[in-house]
């Protein structure tokens, strides 16, 4: 993910010296999309009671329910990015929210607890495609210094407030609906959030980005996902076990 000025824009040539006349209702989508990315790593805790008595879920399933996502976000994320720079950011960010959009609806509509780990890892996909567009794509828009710097407050501000949120939202939609609402209602925003970045957002990529370099992409996907997996597993492994510190 690159946080330089870019290189290619479907703006106007006068935007880049005056930023792009949408950009503060650009930060308000991205920062939204952020938010419901961020959302869903705390959303779903309030409902693991919830999945224990209607998916039978056990102890370790449980874990892996919340975690299969930030696993997934997490080992991706780095790659993710790459490809927006390459390929175009905004083009990442509305295939992401497509993917984040389905694979909520599909986790909100499986009846085991295993489907239900397969449709937060999937979830991760999408969250990775869009985490990094969304930055990406408000320094494009924002090319003055001092306006950026304050619309990347807003946009780490969102991010914190989404942590919190999380299990609030998530009790409120329990108490008034089933737990696969806390799913669902990804689906609508996602919708919302991909209309207005296809009407709004300039195309931008990197007109210098290297050749895609397969072998890291992996690697690095490789990397992060077995450091965050070991962190997950070694309280059950126990931190001094081999397996523990091979990972």
């Amino acid at each position: 993910m690159s946080t330089t000025p870019l290189h290619e824009s479907a703006s106007p040539p006068g935007s880049i010296a005056t930023g792009d006349p949408h950009r503060w209702a650009i930060l308000a989508v991205t920062c939204l999309a952020v938010f419901v990315t961020v959302l869903d790593g705390t959303i779903v805790n309030v409902a693991l009671p919830t999945l224990t008595v209607d998916l039978g879920a056990t102890t370790r399933q449980l874990q892996w329910i919340v975690d299969a996502y930030l696993l997934v976000f997490t080992g991706l994320l780095l790659a993710a990015g790459g490809l927006g720079d390459k390929y175009g950011r905004k083009r990442m960010l509305i295939a992401g929210l497509v993917v984040f959009g389905a694979t909520s609806a599909y986790a909100g509509s499986v009846d085991t607890a295993g489907t239900l780990i397969a449709g937060r890892a999937l979830m991760g996909i999408g969250a990775a495609m869009i985490f990094p567009a969304t930055l990406a794509i408000i320094t494009n828009v924002f090319s003055d210094p001092a306006e950026r710097a304050k619309a990347i407050g807003v946009w780490s501000a969102v991010s914190g407030m989404a942590v919190a949120f999380g299990p609030i939202v998530g009790g409120w939609l329990l108490e008034r609906y089933w737990w696969g609402s806390v799913f669902f209602i990804n689906v609508p925003i996602t919708i919302i959030v991909a209309v207005a970045a296809w009407r709004l957002i300039p195309e931008s990529r990197e007109h210098d980005a290297p050749r895609l370099d397969l072998p890291g992409v992996f690697l690095s996907i490789a990397a992060i996902t077995a450091l965050v997996f070991t962190i997950i597993e070694a309280p059950e492994w126990g931190w001094v076990d081999p397996t523990t510190l091979g990972g």
